[in-house]
C-alpha cells in the first residue's frame, strides 16, 4: 500500500478556542484563518492551558521563542503549528480554494508553500464559482435521492454517473446547480453493470491516461491480473472490492466495453472490452485498444451491479507502440 506524507482532515472549530502566539506579518494571517473558520482567539498560552484549548498557533519571530512555546502547548495536549517550522508542527496549514461548502486544500507537508499557492491558483481558473452553489442543491437533494434510490450502492452510482464529466451534473458545467431537480425527478438512471479491461505496463501513475484515471476513481471491483503496483491501485477508490483474476480455458471475450450485464454473474463471454491501452502522459491521446492486448474470460467475483476493471499488469509492454 502507498503512503502519504499527512492524514488530511477538515476540522470543525466553530466556537472554539484556538490559540495564536505571535504578532506581525507571520501571525495575521494564521488569525485570519482562525476567524474565517469560526474560531476564538486566545492569546495567552497559561489561559489556553487552563481552558483545554486543543490547537494551537505559534509565529514568533524568534526562533528560540517558538521551539519552546510549541514544546509547552504539545506537552498541555495541543496540536501545534509553527509557522515555516515544519520539523516542529504536528500539522501543517494548506492552500485553500474555497467553492463554500465544497474546499479544496492543497498541501506540500511544508515542503513549499509558494507551490502549494501556484496549484490553487491555476484550479481557481478551473473551477466554476457555482460549485458551491451545486454542492448546496445536492445536500438539500438527499431526502428526494433516497427515496429514489433506497439501496446505497445503487445511489451512489446514480450520483457518480450524474458528475462524471459530460454527465448531466458535470461540477465543470457552471449550470449543473440549477439541473439537480430536473435529474431527481427523472433524469438519474443506476448503471445494471459493465466490464472495462485496462493493460497497464507502467508503475508510475503519472502515466495514466486520463480516461485509465477516471475508471480507477469510479470502479466498484478491481480484478487484479498480476501485481498490479499499489501506486496505481492508490488512485482507485478507497472501497472498491479487490479480487485476484482467476483465468479459465474458454474463448476470447468479444470487445463489449460498457456492456450492460444486468444482475447475473460475470461469465465467459460475458463482455469485457480489449480496452487495453499502452500507458502515455495524461491527455497525450494514448488511449486507444493495444492491439496486441490479450482478453481471458472473467470467472469473477459474482453479481455485477456496477462497474468492475479488469487491471492486467504486463511491464513487458512498456515502450510499444
Amino acid at each position: 500500500m502507498s503512503r502519504i506524507a499527512s492524514l488530511p482532515l477538515f476540522h470543525q472549530i466553530t466556537g472554539q478556542n484556538v490559540l495564536v502566539l505571535g504578532d506581525g506579518p507571520a501571525a495575521e494571517p494564521k488569525r485570519r484563518l482562525v476567524e474565517r473558520a469560526g474560531g476564538v482567539i486566545v492569546d495567552d498560552l497559561a489561559r489556553a492551558v487552563d481552558e483545554g484549548v486543543r490547537i494551537a498557533f505559534v509565529a514568533y519571530d524568534d526562533s528560540r521563542a517558538c521551539e519552546v512555546a510549541a514544546i509547552n502547548a504539545r506537552c498541555a495536549g495541543m496540536l501545534v503549528n509553527v509557522v515555516d517550522r515544519p520539523e516542529l508542527c504536528d500539522f501543517t496549514t494548506p492552500s485553500i480554494l474555497d467553492r463554500d461548502p465544497l474546499l479544496v486544500a492543497i498541501g506540500t507537508g511544508g515542503a513549499s508553500a509558494g507551490l502549494a499557492k501556484h496549484v490553487r491558483l491555476r484550479l481557481e481558473r478551473v473551477l466554476p464559482e457555482t460549485l458551491g452553489k451545486l454542492a448546496k442543491a445536492l445536500e438539500a437533494a438527499r431526502p428526494a435521492l433516497r427515496k429514489r434510490f433506497p439501496d446505497g450502492a445503487d445511489r451512489r452510482r446514480a450520483v457518480d454517473a450524474a458528475l462524471r464529466e459530460g454527465g448531466a451534473l458535470d461540477p465543470l458545467d457552471m449550470q449543473s446547480f440549477q439541473q439537480v431537480g430536473d435529474w431527481i425527478a427523472g433524469s438519474a438512471e443506476g448503471r445494471s453493470g459493465a466490464i472495462v479491461e485496462l493493460t497497464l505496463a507502467s508503475a508510475d501513475p503519472e502515466d495514466l491516461t486520463l480516461r485509465q484515471a477516471r475508471l480507477l476513481g469510479e470502479a466498484d471491483v478491481l480484478l487484479l491480473d498480476g501485481s498490479v503496483p499499489s501506486a496505481i491501485l492508490a488512485r482507485a477508490r478507497a472501497d472498491a472490492a479487490r479480487l485476484a483474476w482467476e483465468p479459465t480455458e474458454t474463448p476470447e471475450m468479444d470487445g463489449l466495453e460498457g456492456a450492460k450485464l444486468g444482475s447475473g454473474p460475470i461469465k465467459p463471454g460475458s463482455g469485457a472490452s480489449k480496452q487495453g491501452s499502452k500507458p502515455g502522459k495524461a491527455g497525450s491521446g494514448n488511449a486507444g485498444p493495444d492491439p496486441q492486448a490479450e482478453t481471458e474470460p472473467v470467472t469473477g467475483p459474482g453479481p455485477v451491479t456496477g462497474l468492475t476493471l479488469i487491471l492486467r499488469w504486463r511491464p513487458d509492454r512498456l515502450g510499444e507502440n
